[in-house]
Formats: structure tokens, sequence, C-alpha cells
């Protein structure tokens, strides 16, 4: 190649107004252009130097736009979007007893579950988020929706040592994991397969020994709701003579490739135990102060080395997606609980949302930053608004100025799934159509005139 030859590749994102890698340098670069070839990164910096090395078949000029990479949200369930509203204003128990568990008994199949994820996927996305990490039933058909949108996803099948709506029969659950996990050699590689027990007072310590062996032979993420109420925490030391996060490293559950979800009521013997196994976990702000399970001590869980990524939960507890509120509120209520306003800074929150939240899902070296190598999966952020002018520090702007309405084009493997605010794979009328006339069966039989 001669000295002043450029490179081609497939994409140019550049003359952003600020770039923000979160990659471990924390690189921000203002303006800044990322090149994309082939749905990875090939270079990330100063707008000057990357439009000097590199053309492109297409350009993308962003004047007056932030891009980061792609939000990650490490606990979502799915399907759920489509009980959104259905048990507000109920304790956890109530909630799930009343609301909850019947209307799934009714409702769940594989068309509910795809219609679910799907609605979900459309907000994910529209919202910044380009990774999520799923735990629901018939969770194949979580994943024709993630594959239909495009999104990058780790899909939990759901696992329980009781009836479910996909296992009738508890005895064949192992079975039936297996062949979710099979299932996915036809998937592309941007879906994840993982296997989700729902916790350890609905999973007998057989049932968790088996699940995370089938992931242990498979390389892949256990999932677990772990300590997320006070009646949890009572109810596992009342069984077992211990702490939920003590069972599960007493049963060899904890490592670097488990996802503990809420952890709210830790100890400091727990917090170590965390630590020592390398185990990560979901920070769920918002669904645990709805349900007022309490507030996790994410200064502490810092504090001790846990690798910590942000989640939204299901949309029917939350209720909803939005990682840029989860973001905000994260920063700052842990300021007014520890009395300290420099804890939960604006860049630790970012990257839990980013980089951290990747590595959580066993995904650290494929998303998460914008770096070269990576997978091309970019956020723009319109930044010509009243709300964010003037702007002086981006990161502490998208973190506690931003809003999720605020994002303009995404792309996932280098692919434009949002552009100029609209999603570009499927009809979202149709799916909100859809989602309408399902909510009217749901609210005839849950709310009878």
């Amino acid at each position: 190649m001669h000295a002043n030859e450029k490179l081609v590749v497939d994409t140019l994102l550049t003359r952003a107004d600020h770039v923000l890698t979160c990659d471990p340098s924390f690189q921000v670069f203002s303006p800044g252009a990322v090149a994309v070839h082939q749905g990875t990164i090939a270079a990330v910096g100063p707008c000057r130097d990357v439009e000097q090395r590199y053309e492109a078949k297409e350009t993308w000029t962003l004047h007056g736009h932030m891009l980061l990479p792609g939000l990650v949200n490490t606990h979502v369930h799915g399907a759920m979007s489509l009980f959104r509203g259905v048990g507000d204003d109920l304790p956890l128990d109530r909630w799930l007893r009343e609301r909850i568990f019947p209307a799934e008994s009714r409702f769940v199949g594989p068309e509910f579950v795809r219609l679910g994820t799907l609605l979900s996927c459309v907000e994910m996305i529209l919202g910044g988020t380009t990774t999520f990490c799923d735990g629901y039933f018939f969770e194949e058909s979580a994943a024709d929706a993630a594959e239909h949108i495009g999104m990058r996803a780790v899909l939990g099948q759901g696992v329980l040592s009781c009836p479910t709506p996909d296992v009738p029969d508890p005895a064949q659950a192992a079975d039936r994991a297996a062949a979710f996990l099979e299932s996915f050699s036809r998937r592309p590689s941007r879906l994840v397969p993982s296997l989700f027990c729902h916790a350890t007072y609905t999973c007998t310590p057989e049932t968790l020994r088996w699940a995370k062996a089938l992931c242990r032979d498979h390389g892949l993420l256990f999932q677990i709701h772990v300590s997320e109420t006070l009646w949890e925490t009572q109810e596992i030391q009342s069984r077992y003579g211990r702490s939920p996060v003590r069972h599960l490293e007493k049963l060899g559950i904890l490592d670097e490739r488990t996802l503990c979800v809420h952890a709210v009521w830790v100890n400091e013997d727990d917090l170590r135990t965390l630590a020592q196994t390398r185990a990560a976990v979901s920070h769920n702000l918002e669904s645990n102060l709805k349900l007022a399970s309490g507030i996790a001590s994410l200064p502490a869980m810092r504090q001790a080395g846990i690798t910590v990524g942000l989640g939204t939960d299901g949309c029917a507890s939350n209720n909803d997606l939005d990682l840029f509120s989860e973001m905000s509120l994260a920063a700052k209520i842990h300021k007014a609980v520890c009395g300290d306003p420099t804890v939960c800074s604006a860049r630790e929150v970012l990257l839990m949302a980013t980089r951290q939240g990747a590595c959580a899902l066993g995904l650290g070296g494929v998303t998460g930053s914008l770096e070269v190598g990576k997978r091309a999966d970019l956020v723009a952020v319109d930044i010509n608004q009243a709300h964010l002018t003037p702007l002086y520090d981006p990161v502490s702007h998208l973190v506690y100025a931003a809003r999720s309405s605020d994002v303009r084009h995404v792309w996932v493997d280098g692919v434009p799934i949002v552009r100029d605010g609209t999603v570009q794979t499927l009809d979202v009328s149709h799916v909100l159509g859809e989602a309408r006339r399902t909510a009217q069966s749901i609210r005839t039989v849950l709310f009878p005139p």
C-alpha cells in the first residue's frame, strides 16, 4: 500500500462531537470517528486521524451527536412486557402469587414469548440497548425475536423444580434444557444460550447442580435470582442454615460464569464470597425500589472488586427497559444512601451499563466498548437538545441529563438497526398492534368487568 493510499472499510462514522470508547483507558475523542469493516471496529480515534487513514463505502457524518458503545442490559424477562402494569403497587410475594403466576399459567406459550420479547426488543433498541440477557420460558421464541430484530443477546431457558409453562413435569427439566442448548447450533453467533435457574427457594440443590453442570459442560453463563428479598434470605437460612450466596457457594455454583441477579440482602461475608469466586452481579435498582425489595449495596460491591452490570428486570416489575434512567438513578440514590456525593460516579455507572455489563455476561471480548477488534455495537445520541445544552462533560451528560429518547441511530455488528429514530428491521406498528390485541385477552381474564 502506498503511503497516501487509504484503507477501504464498509462504514465510517465520523465527525461525531464526542466519541466515548469506555475502553480501559476511558478515552474520549472530541471530535472523533469510528471505522467499521465486516461488522468489526477497524479503528477509533480523533476524527482527523481516522479520516486520513480510511475511506468507506458508506459514510455517516454525525455532527451534533455523541457516539458510545451499545448499552448492555444484564437482566430482562423480555416476554413479560405483555404483563406491563398488571400488578402494580403490590409486594413481591403477592405480585407473584396473585397476578404473575396465574397470568403465566393462562397465557404463556411460544407465540406469547415471541411477541412479548419482540416488543421488549423494540423498546430496548430504540433506547440504545444493543445487548440483553434474558431469562424466561419457551426461550427459543425469545431467540427468534432477538434474531429477527438483529440484537445481541444471552438467552436463558428458565429452570425450576416445580411445573412451568413449558415443562409441566419437573422430571423433564434437564432434557428440556439440553434440547434448548442444542437448538442454538443453527443460530447466529450474536445469540448465546444460557440457563436461568429462578432462585434458591424455587430450585432444589439437585436442580441447581445439574443446571450448573450443563452450563459448565457447554461453557455458558448460569443465571439466578439471589437474595432479592429479606424473606428469601430468611427462608434459605431456615432451610439450609446459611445465606443464599453461601448456599450457592457450598453447592459449587459460583464462578466467573455465574450471574447473580439483585443481591440486595447480602452481608460482608457474602460480598467476600462473590468476589473470591468471581461471580458477577446484575444491579436492578428500579425494580427493587418498586417492589420495596430494598437497595443493594452497590458501592460495597464495587469496593469488593465484584463485576457489576446494570439490569432493568422485566416490564412487569419496573415498568420499562430504559437503561438511561437506570444509570441516572443508580448514580444518584447511592450517594444519598451513603451520604457521599463521590460514590457511583457518572464514569463508574456508564461503565456498568457498557463494558462491565458485557464482562458480567461473558461478552467482554466481544462488545461493551469501542476498541479495535470488537464487534461494532454503537449508539449515536443527539445532543442538539435544550436539556443537553450547554455541554461541558459528555460522560456526566450521558448519565445525568440524557434520555433514551435522545438516541437517533443504533448499530449491531455494524448493521444500522435504528436510523433517525426508526427501527429498520421490522414493522413496529405491527408489533404494537399485536401487543394491544394480546393485552385485550389478558385484560378480560385478569380484570373481568
